[in-house]
């Protein structure tokens, strides 16, 4: 055969392969799922379906069931959005101070990553540094968006306390309060609790501390500032936490007399990390290493949102991704995100490249419990924004709000069709519900595509996109799973 007929060939086996393409492109349809637009929720009511162990606040220890070292026990507990600590604003107002909440941590979390990225080299196990450096936590201007109610100290005090997956120390305020901010419980007094031990200076625990430091006593203190300016100090002790009546004894936690900034009305923090003094780490075998929660839409279910530890936090539904370990800081859950599709088709400009962490600990994708909405580096958020309009082209446009610049006005819709949008992890598809990618910003009608682009090489999985899903931390086996409907 000659040359020419071979190029010849050749064309003709490339065009039909072209039309092939092209039909199979024409007859797979753009894949739609169906939204139901709700308005945004009215402030919630505080209440607590499981009975609230007030009444037990003066029970004897004794009585309680108590971990040991030795023993594996399953704890559930409610959880609530912060929302329910304000009462007294409109949706609109909520919902405003949350984008402006979830800004700050956002911004505190790139600070926080590049700082420690540009460490050189890391610190070093054991290495205190004297009050010198600062822990940045989610907690900035209230972030954590979610708490629950637990004892502390013996007998046990109940108080609402923020849970963190974006934190590691454990901290509550405590009197004689130097300054203390308003919270919705009595400060906790630590002279009333039996139970209540400081720790040593030259201890593990105390050399644990990124910030640390000893007063006349001998006796350890910390110091945690976050990135609004605000912060707590105190001394740095052993307590004993209830949850409703699991006792879990010789937890590591601050006790603030010092506590200043624009914190909410709880009254301290559950560091949820994946650093040393975080509560999964301390109670290590105790819950077996697992610990999950199930955020409801709170626009679609009036039930609270849940978190267990033990066991039984893994649902056998779920879809598990690795784990992947920063080397430069041990915070933050991080995970390989391989690709997103929408309509059903993987986006060709979201390359998994995009996502890589290098070997500095520059980049890659933290899943946070404390971020609402999820921040994509900026490549990907624009090729993946521009397939959903493409896709969404038959709603009508409404004007940019806040961060988001993909906008519908479904006013008058009781029911539209949109995109599907799936979040490929390595070894995990996850099909976002409609109601995790397009919510009500606004009480007339105004739904936003919410997710954000960011120029941060860090991409951020915030909680919008995890509703509904019971999102199960194996640290034991350094992985994340995702159970769909994990809230029923």
């Amino acid at each position: 055969m000659g040359e020419k007929s071979k190029n010849n060939l050749l064309f003709s086996c490339s065009i039909i392969l072209l039309l092939l393409s092209l039909s199979a492109a024409v007859t797979s349809p753009f894949q739609l799922q169906t939204l139901l637009p709700r308005s945004l929720p009215s402030t919630p009511t505080l209440s607590w379906q499981d009975s609230d162990p007030e009444s037990d606040s003066l029970v004897e220890t004794s009585e309680l069931e108590s971990i040991n070292s030795n023993t594996t026990l399953e704890v559930q507990l409610e959880l609530h959005h912060l929302d329910a600590l304000s009462s007294d604003e409109t949706p609109e107002r909520l919902f405003d101070l949350r984008l402006q909440r979830d800004a700050l941590r956002a911004e505190t979390i790139y600070s926080f990553v590049s700082k420690a990225v540009a460490r050189n080299p890391p610190r070093a196990p054991g290495r205190r540094s004297e009050f010198s450096s600062s822990i940045i936590s989610g907690l900035a201007q209230g972030s954590g968006e979610y708490f629950t109610r637990l004892g502390v100290g013996t007998p046990p005090r109940y108080l609402y306390m923020v849970l963190d997956t974006g934190s590691d120390v454990v901290w509550v305020q405590c009197s004689p309060c130097k300054k203390c901010y308003s919270q919705t419980d009595p400060i906790f007094d630590p002279t009333k609790s039996r139970s209540f031990s400081g720790i040593p200076c030259g201890s593990p625990l105390c050399r644990s501390l990124d910030s640390s430091g000893c007063n006349q006593r001998r006796m350890c203190l910390y110091q945690v500032s976050y990135g609004d300016g605000s912060v707590t100090f105190g001394d740095f002790s052993t307590e004993t936490l209830t949850f409703r009546k699991t006792r879990v004894g010789s937890v590591a936690l601050g006790c603030g007399h010092d506590n200043e900034g624009l914190f909410v009305g709880a009254a301290g923090l559950l560091g949820l990390g994946r650093g040393r003094l975080s509560f999964p780490s301390q109670t290590g075998r105790r819950f077996n290493m697992k610990f999950s929660y199930c955020l409801v839409d709170r626009s679609a279910s009036s039930k609270p949102s849940s978190m267990v530890f033990g066991d039984a936090a893994i649902p056998r539904t779920a879809l598990f991704t690795p784990l992947l370990t920063n080397p430069k800081l041990d915070t933050f859950y991080y995970v390989e995100l391989l690709g997103i599709s929408v309509g059903g088709t993987r986006v060709p400009r979201i390359t998994p490249s995009l996502f890589k962490m290098d070997q500095e600990g520059n980049g890659g994708v933290i899943i946070d419990s404390g971020t609402s909405v999820t921040r994509l580096t900026r490549p990907a958020y624009i090729a993946m924004r521009d397939a959903f309009r493409l896709g969404a082209s038959n709603l009508e446009r409404a004007p940019d709000f806040s961060l988001f610049d993909t906008c519908f006005d479904l006013s008058g819709k009781t029911s539209v069709k949109v995109p599907t949008v799936v979040l490929h992890f390595r070894g995990a598809d996850v099909s976002l519900p409609a109601t995790n990618y397009l919510i009500p910003v606004d009480s007339g009608g105004t739904f936003c595509f919410a997710f954000a682009g960011t120029m941060s090489g860090l991409s951020i999985i915030g909680n919008i996109q995890q509703q509904s899903f019971r999102v199960a931390y194996d640290l034991a086996g350094s992985r994340i799973g995702f159970a769909p409907s994990g809230c029923n």
